[in-house]
């Protein structure tokens, strides 16, 4: 277990973390989202209260580009936009994170209240396909273990011929609490389609004490716990792998490995070489800029994890305030509070004056529903 020494917090910080204790008295809204012209909601603020709902009348947009990224400069810190849609009956959380680029926990972060297994007929359902870039060298993949987020970093050739840095994100399973997804840096060591799956002792024995034995080998295959495309890790044991159970992606579910949807890695594959750098690293709280404005998001810890989440905030929030040379910048106490203990996962302004989260889901992007109307669930067992 892990334990973070207090961090000393900043003035503009201090105020925010003292807020907590008055969130019994801030009211809960759900989601996440779009925030296109965040003085536009600023002003808009200022002359009259917004509707703290998206309006069901309001025409569907095109989804926006929620995988590949191109990074407008080396200093960006926040990719993507924040997003909604309206549910159908026979929507689930499962069906509409794969469809979306998103896992389960996600969706149940970002929703709370809402159903996952029966949103309703016309429900609002946030996307959160927002974040901020983790704090780890831009090279090779970087996984952000209680995020559950791969993020994998590579410079190409754009369309004029000059090369850009690109970064392309997916949702990933990772290991349960008693088996543990672990923090370091690795390489890839070895790449397999199609791979033969020889479950250690260890996992046998599990299954063999929940009567469900093993066999020794398992062949390609449906059957195949690791999908059709592994990524060996320098790191004893683990791989990044498809799945056979789709719905485990954005959950704890593995023995350890990191777990992608099959269409993820198999896009993935071609393009990650022997020897790229792949570095795991811990961060339930990250802050990032965008467009002058201070964002904070907010994961739950791994359940083993015992830090203080309130100084993690104050030690991001007073590096950003460093990285940007703007250590007086006012931030939002009672903003800060509330994407704290909410912990939903969503980037949310943090320096803009009277933007609450509450706010700030309000102007979030309606999209087209694009969910299958039946799609095929599968149970998420743990593998």
């Amino acid at each position: 277990m892990r334990t973070v020494t207090p961090h000393r917090p900043r003035a503009a910080a201090r105020g925010a973390i003292a807020a907590l204790g008055a969130l019994a008295a801030l009211s809960l809204a759900g989601g996440c989202v779009f925030m296109p012209e965040l003085e536009d909601l600023q002003a808009a603020q200022e002359t009259q209260a917004l509707p703290l709902a998206p309006d069901p009348d309001a025409p569907r947009l095109p989804v926006l580009e929620t995988r590949h990224h191109v990074l407008e400069s080396p200093d960006q810190e926040v990719i993507g936009d924040v997003q909604v849609i309206f549910a159908r009956y026979e929507n689930t959380f499962t069906a509409i994170a794969r469809v979306y680029n998103v896992g389960y926990e996600h969706m149940r972060r970002a929703n709370p209240g809402v159903d996952q297994w029966l949103p309703g007929e016309g429900t609002p359902v946030y996307l959160p396909t927002q974040w901020v870039l983790p704090d780890a060298p831009r090279e090779g993949i970087v996984i952000n273990v209680p995020a559950m987020r791969l993020m994998y970093f590579s410079k190409e050739k754009g369309v004029d011929g000059a090369v850009v840095q690109r970064v392309t994100s997916h949702p990933v399973g990772i290991g349960r609490q008693d088996w543990a997804t672990p923090f370091g840096v690795a390489k890839v060591t070895a790449k397999a389609r199609d791979p033969v799956w020889y479950p250690p002792a260890s996992v046998r024995a599990e299954h063999a004490a929940m009567g469900d034995p093993l066999p020794a080998v398992v062949p390609p295959g449906p059957d195949n716990p690791l999908g059709r495309h592994v990524l060996q890790l320098s790191m004893p044991g683990y791989l990044i792998h498809g799945t056979n159970k789709p719905a485990g992606v954005g959950m704890r579910v593995s023995h350890g490995c990191i777990r992608m949807y099959p269409e993820d890695i198999e896009a993935l594959f071609d393009r990650v070489q022997r020897g790229t750098p792949v570095h795991l690293v811990n961060q339930p709280v990250l802050a990032g800029w965008r467009d002058g404005v201070l964002y904070l998001e907010v994961h739950p810890p791994l359940e083993e994890d015992e830090r203080d989440l309130a100084a993690d905030a104050a030690a991001v929030i007073d590096k950003a305030l460093e990285r940007a040379g703007r250590p007086n910048v006012a931030l939002d106490d009672a903003a800060i509070a509330k994407v704290l203990e909410e912990k939903r996962g969503i980037p949310f302004p943090i320096s803009v004056p009277g933007a609450s989260p509450e706010r700030y889901l309000a102007a979030a992007r309606i999209v087209e529903n694009t969910v299958p109307v039946a799609p095929a669930e599968q149970t998420a067992d743990a593998t």
